[in-house]
């Protein structure tokens, strides 16, 4: 037995186990340092650059302008881009027709600047503004913008007819003045939307904003018709710039409004959630159009003709009387308009899975004649109605563009 203290046996030297094991601790220790000695230097090492990191690639669109000056404004016949925001103005009570010219003045410059990559007036983020991306900014001026100018106001500026179809709601109907802001780059919406809102506040309030996109830059050939949520190409038949009868359907020759044109705003709310139960051929039969490609029942491209007297094996139409594309058809080329619409997808609400929809916008020389009888064939019977709501509604004169030095509404405020 050991009887010696333990004050004693403290002291003494340490055992052959206890050096093996602090040896065996030390070498550890020692080897995991090197190591991580070791792998600190190659660390070092990678990270230390051997030559100058590489180029980034050029953007694809970014330094893109549209002109802002000329005899119409830019925003109707340019390539729809992909993103646009629509905002309807309405003009304070003491805001008279001086007040106005200030306002589109004002409205105008910065415009004018943003669309060419520089900064507003009073732009705090100009960095935010140096990738234009094919910005455009197109101005519109409702029934009550013309009165207060004391302006003549042409009779189809007022609310459309009423169809049985609408489920029209105030927070996206009408408004004094119409700002649409639109480019290839979202950051680049986003913040000249917030320049415009800026000068605007003194004059006006918001009464309505509506955010809408299409296919990204890029991602398909330009031109191409836009799919909307349904899965749809929808605008295939549309005499777009460039068309032969673009300029006769689209712009108006005199008044104050010479160069200019009217637009028609509607929000379409889309019902996915039950067009989710429709098989694939029923989506088809709706529309009358195949969904891959676009193209008539009757034929096998986008932009084939469709043939409405054609039947199936027992005598049916292939393509149906009520479907779609068959009432929004015309005999009369009259009733034709060019239309730029967008998708719109806003978070669900309460048990939906989605809240979505179509901006639909469509430019003519008069809504009545060309708009409005298309319509009424479309609310009397057409089979697309059964996932369709317009919940919006409002009408717009889109004055002419205008010169250097001059602003958007002078041939009504001066």
């Amino acid at each position: 037995m050991n009887h010696q203290p333990a004050a004693e046996r403290a002291g003494r030297a340490p055992s052959r186990r206890q050096l093996l094991l602090g040896g065996a601790v030390a070498g550890w220790g020692a080897a995991l340092a090197l190591g991580t000695d070791a792998l600190v230097g190659q660390q070092a090492n990678a990270a230390a650059p051997s030559s100058a990191p590489p180029a980034l690639p050029e953007p694809l669109n970014g330094e893109s302008r549209v002109p802002f000056f000329g005899t119409h404004q830019a925003g109707v016949s340019v390539l729809p881009q992909a993103r646009s925001t629509y905002l309807a103005l309405d003009l304070r009570p003491d805001v008279d027709r001086a007040g106005l010219g200030r306002l589109m003045r004002l409205l105008t410059s910065d415009a004018a600047r943003l669309t060419q990559g520089q900064a507003a007036l009073a732009d705090m983020e100009g960095e935010l503004a140096l990738a234009p991306a094919n910005l455009t900014v197109t101005f519109g001026f409702g029934a009550g913008f013309v009165v207060r100018a004391h302006g003549l106001a042409p009779g189809w500026l007022a609310p459309l007819p009423a169809f049985t179809v609408d489920r029209l709601e105030p927070a996206w109907s009408e408004g004094d003045l119409l700002v649409e802001v639109a480019a290839d780059e979202p950051v680049t919406v986003a913040h000249a939307v917030r320049m415009l809102l800026k000068d605007a506040r003194a004059f006006a309030t918001i009464r309505w904003q509506q955010h809408g996109f299409r296919h990204a830059h890029g991602s398909r050939p330009p031109g191409a018709t836009m799919r909307n949520l349904f899965g749809q190409l929808d605008g295939t038949v549309n005499p777009g710039p460039g068309s032969p009868d673009f300029d006769k359907l689209v712009w108006i020759r005199d008044g104050w409004l010479a160069g200019g044109t009217s637009l028609v705003v509607r929000r379409i709310a889309m019902n996915l959630e039950t067009w989710d139960d429709l098989s694939r051929d029923g989506r088809e039969q709706s529309v009358g159009r195949r969904l891959d490609t676009g193209a008539p029942l009757t034929g096998t491209a986008e932009h084939d003709e469709p043939d409405f007297e054609a039947r199936d094996g027992i005598g049916f139409p292939v393509i149906a009387a009520e479907s779609h594309m068959r009432r929004a058809r015309s005999a009369d080329p009259r009733e034709r308009f060019y239309r730029r619409g967008y998708n719109y997808d806003d978070p669900p609400q309460g048990t939906e899975t989605s809240h979505s929809g179509l901006i639909f916008t469509s430019y003519q020389t008069d809504p009545l004649a060309q708009f409005v009888p298309v319509q009424r064939r479309l609310d009397e019977l057409d089979i697309l109605n059964q996932w369709t709501t317009p919940i919006g509604s409002a009408v717009f004169a889109i004055p002419p563009g205008c010169e250097q030095g001059g602003y958007i509404g002078e041939t009504l405020l001066e």
